[in-house]
């Protein structure tokens, strides 16, 4: 019962997002670099306003954390993570490829997760501790089979986003896959879910980059941890690698 809450929230959350992102996509929203020297618009920010206060409203004792606004009420056992526009230059560039962010951890590990795309209105919803797994559009969606790294499919936002140490892992993996993508944001994980990718690999994350895209990549039948292996948790330090095959994912950290 309250699996299907949660889920029904995330659903209203995502929806009003939505709601905000739509008519100033494509729109010149003016853009202003944050401290971290990344880019904020307007849209970033009235959405996560708009999603943070139906958390006030509904789930008053539950802690929530934001890209825009920070935390609110630490120190809860559940703790709503929430990245308005995970792809922001995408977004100023008019391009469809970025996503609004929903997560719900409890205990400090994710368990529900949502990637919306407002402007195509393609919604993926991914719960651990559900048989329903991921879905895309309500549909149930699932990872491919991959037999080796060498015929793997993988995608990274940017090489910029990588330190000098993990360009050079980048560039190793690279090398070995079939075709390595750039750009895409979130959405190389839900497409990884839907088996379009086969590996995802980022580096630099903070916890609202990735916290729901893991119930979504798992929820599919993926596997996702950090570089070493170790499943992601609250305090994990960003560096992320997704697959849909368990034994691509054991290749690539083998080359990690």
């Amino acid at each position: 019962m309250r699996l299907a809450a949660d889920i029904a929230l995330a659903h209203r959350l995502a929806d009003a997002a939505g709601a905000v992102i739509r008519p100033l996509f494509a729109a010149g929203a003016a853009v202003e670099d944050k401290r971290d020297g990344s880019p904020v618009t307007a849209a970033d920010r009235a959405a996560e306003e708009a999603m943070r206060a139906i958390l006030e409203r509904d789930r008053p004792a539950d802690s929530v954390l934001g890209e825009e606004w920070g935390l609110r009420r630490a120190g809860g056992d559940r703790l709503w993570v929430l990245d308005p526009i995970d792809g922001t230059r995408a977004f100023m560039a008019g391009r469809a490829t970025f996503g609004t962010l929903i997560a719900l951890i409890e205990d400090g590990l994710p368990v529900l997760g949502v990637i919306d795309q407002p402007i195509l209105r393609d919604r993926w919803v991914g719960r651990l501790d559900s048989e329903a797994g991921t879905t895309r559009n309500g549909r149930p969606v699932r990872v491919r089979r991959c037999a080796s790294l060498a015929e793997a499919r993988a995608a990274t936002t940017s090489p910029r986003h990588f330190s000098a140490q993990g360009h050079a892992v980048l560039q190793r993996l690279g090398a070995q896959v079939a075709d390595m993508l750039f750009g895409g944001d979130c959405l190389n994980y839900a497409l990884l879910a839907s088996g379009f990718l086969d590996l995802v690999i980022e580096e630099g994350l903070a916890l609202w980059d990735w916290a729901a895209l893991v119930p979504v990549v798992q929820g599919a039948g993926g596997v996702m941890t950090d570089w070493r292996g170790r499943p992601l948790h609250a305090g994990a330090d960003g560096q992320v690698l997704a697959a849909g095959d368990r034994a691509v994912h054991e290749a690539a950290l083998a080359r990690i």
